[in-house]
């Protein structure tokens, strides 16, 4: 079965979906580690399509991320990286290689998948489907914390990046219509990931 998490940057997606994958013994998918790969080979190669950069790219995710052989799990995690993953994600041809890859990933196996259209896009037919958001100051605290970066110039960033990822014509950031809609402001990580394993279990239980 697959659990969708999508949701904003800072949402907690990546960490949250991590401690449920672990809770129900389920392999974890980060769907935007795919497509900040794409953002990283395009930010060294400025003259490729990234489409054509997409094609070609060999990522390998699980505990570190591998792109093309090479460990690049804390450089697609700097500002510079989001920025541009946010810039190429809108390109119906990036999208269309990496959800090919995505939807044959989830085609077999327990997976706990997250990103920003994994319920709506990706894996429509999710057995759970969970939209987290928060308040954008708390999103911009964790994210500036994570990364040691200045707290107001990540806000300002996420704001630009909502804005971008919430219009674009192209799978649109957006809770599914069936999915759960989880604020975490205010909540530890532990409380995001057990009410997710406890709304999982009624949809893992054999009908």
């Amino acid at each position: 079965m697959v659990i969708a998490i999508d949701g904003p940057a800072g949402a907690g997606k990546s960490t949250v979906a991590r401690g449920v994958a672990h809770r129900l013994g389920f392999t974890y998918m980060d769907s935007g580690a795919m497509y900040r790969c794409v953002a990283l080979l395009a930010l060294a190669s400025p003259d490729r399509p990234p489409a054509q950069l997409a094609q070609s790219a060999r990522i390998e995710l699980g505990e570190r991320v591998l792109l093309d052989g090479r460990d690049v799990t804390k450089e697609i995690r700097t500002l510079r990286v989001s920025e541009k993953a946010s810039q190429v994600a809108p390109d119906p041809a990036v999208r269309e290689a990496l959800v090919a890859l995505q939807r044959e990933l989830l085609s077999s196996g327990d997976w706990v998948a997250e990103g920003r259209d994994i319920g709506t896009v990706v894996a429509p037919d999710a057995a759970l489907k969970v939209f987290l958001t928060a308040d954008p100051v708390e999103r911009a605290r964790r994210r500036a914390a994570e990364l040691g970066l200045d707290e107001e110039a990540v806000l300002d960033e996420l704001r630009q990046r909502d804005q971008r990822d919430s219009e674009r014509e192209h799978s649109p950031l957006r809770a599914a219509s069936d999915a759960v809609v989880l604020d975490t402001t205010g909540l530890s990580v532990e409380q995001v990931v057990e009410r997710i394993a406890g709304l999982a279990h009624p949809a893992t239980r054999p009908s």
